[in-house]
C-alpha cells in the first residue's frame, strides 16, 4: 500500500498540499454547504476507504470528512472505522508488522469476545452521521471472513445491514467449504457478499460461489482482472451482472502489469461504466486507489482525477 496516510491530520495535510487547479476540481469545492453527490447518469462512483486514503485504520470522521470535500456519494466502508467509533481497543485493531502467532490469536480472541456485546444500538448514529453529510455506505468491507466464528459472521451481516449495506465485501477464497459456509449465512441474512478479486482470480473461482449460495456475488475488480487474465472483464459482466455486488475501478497494464493513472493502461474503465448507465446494472462503480502518487502530487489530487476520469466517462 503506498504512502501510510493513518495519522489523525491526514485530511488537513492532504488538502493544505494540493494545487489550486486541483482545488478547482474538487466537487465539493472544499467546505460547500452542498451536499456530495457522484451518482452519475444513475451510476454511483464510489470510493473504497479508507484504504484508498493509505490505511485501514483512519478515525472515521475524517474518512468522512475527505469523502465529501472530494463530493463522493459512497463508499466502500471497512470495518475497523466503524468498530473504533463502538469502543473497540485501538490495540485490536491495528495488526502489528512481525507480530507472534500467539499473540496474535489472543487479540483475535479478545476481538471475538468483544463482538459478542458489541453497542449496536449506537450503529444508528454512526450511519445517521453518514447519511447526513450525504455520503451511503453501500458495500461493508470484512476483513478474515473465513475466519469468524459462527456468531462472528451474524455479528457481521447483522453490522453492515445496521450500517445501510447493501453487500458485504471479502477477499475471495479458493476453498469451496469456506465460500459455502459464508454463503450460508448470507443467504441466512439475506445480503449479499461480493468477494474481491486478485490477479489470480479466474471466472470459475466466482463461479464455484456463485453455485454454492444464493447470495454469494462478485466484487469484480477490473485491473486485477486484466492483469490476470489477460482479456476484458466485459463478457463477465454481461453473463453475471446480476451477481456483481460492485466493481473496483483502478487502471492496469496487461500481462500482470502495474497500476497507472486512470486512462493509462489497458482497463476498458470507460466501457464499464457506459454499460451499467446503458443497461441500468445496480451496482457501485467503487474507486480502489492503488496506483504510485506521481512526484508533486498527493492521494487527494489524483483521487480527484480518477474520479473526474469516470465523470467524463459518462458524461
Amino acid at each position: 500500500m503506498n504512502n501510510s496516510y493513518t495519522r489523525r491530520n491526514f485530511t488537513k495535510l492532504a488538502l493544505s498540499a494540493l494545487p489550486a487547479a486541483a482545488l478547482l476540481s474538487l466537487p465539493a469545492r472544499l467546505g460547500a454547504a452542498a451536499k456530495p453527490n457522484s451518482k452519475v447518469a444513475g451510476v454511483q462512483l464510489g470510493l473504497n476507504v479508507p484504504y484508498s486514503f493509505g490505511g485501514k485504520t483512519m478515525d472515521a470522521d475524517e474518512v468522512l470528512d475527505a469523502c465529501v470535500k472530494l463530493g463522493v456519494s459512497g463508499v466502500e466502508l471497512r470495518t475497523q472505522p466503524v468498530e473504533a467509533f463502538l469502543g473497540l481497543g485501538a490495540e485490536l485493531i491495528a495488526a502489528k508488522k512481525g507480530e507472534a502467532k500467539d499473540a496474535t490469536a489472543k487479540k483475535a480472541e479478545k476481538v471475538r469476545a468483544w463482538r459478542k456485546s458489541a453497542p449496536m444500538s449506537r450503529v444508528k448514529d454512526f450511519r445517521a452521521k453518514w447519511e447526513n453529510a450525504g455520503v451511503l455506505i453501500e458495500i461493508v468491507k470484512v476483513d478474515g471472513i473465513f475466519k469468524m466464528s459462527d456468531d462472528e459472521l451474524d455479528y457481521a451481516f447483522t453490522l453492515a445491514k445496521a450500517l445501510g449495506g447493501r453487500a458485504i465485501s471479502s477477499e475471495i477464497s479458493h476453498e469451496g467449504a469456506e465460500l459455502k459456509r459464508v454463503g450460508q449465512f448470507a443467504d441466512k441474512h439475506k445480503l449479499m457478499v461480493g468477494y474481491h478479486g486478485h490477479a489470480t482470480t479466474k471466472p470459475e473461482h466466482w463461479e464455484e460461489a456463485f453455485a454454492l449460495a444464493k447470495y454469494n456475488g462478485a466484487n469484480v475488480d477490473l485491473g486485477h482482472f486484466v492483469a490476470g487474465n489477460n482479456t476484458s472483464p466485459v463478457p463477465f459482466l454481461k453473463k453475471y451482472h446480476d451477481r456483481v455486488t460492485h466493481v473496483h475501478l483502478k487502471d492496469r497494464k496487461l500481462n500482470n502489469g502495474p497500476n497507472t493513472p486512470f486512462g493509462e493502461g489497458d482497463t476498458p474503465i470507460a466501457e464499464v461504466l457506459r454499460l451499467m448507465r446503458d443497461n441500468k446494472w445496480n451496482f457501485q462503480g467503487t474507486i480502489e486507489f492503488e496506483y504510485k502518487v506521481p512526484e508533486g502530487s498527493d492521494r487527494m489530487t489524483e483521487i480527484a482525477r480518477a474520479l473526474k476520469f469516470c465523470r467524463d466517462a459518462l458524461a
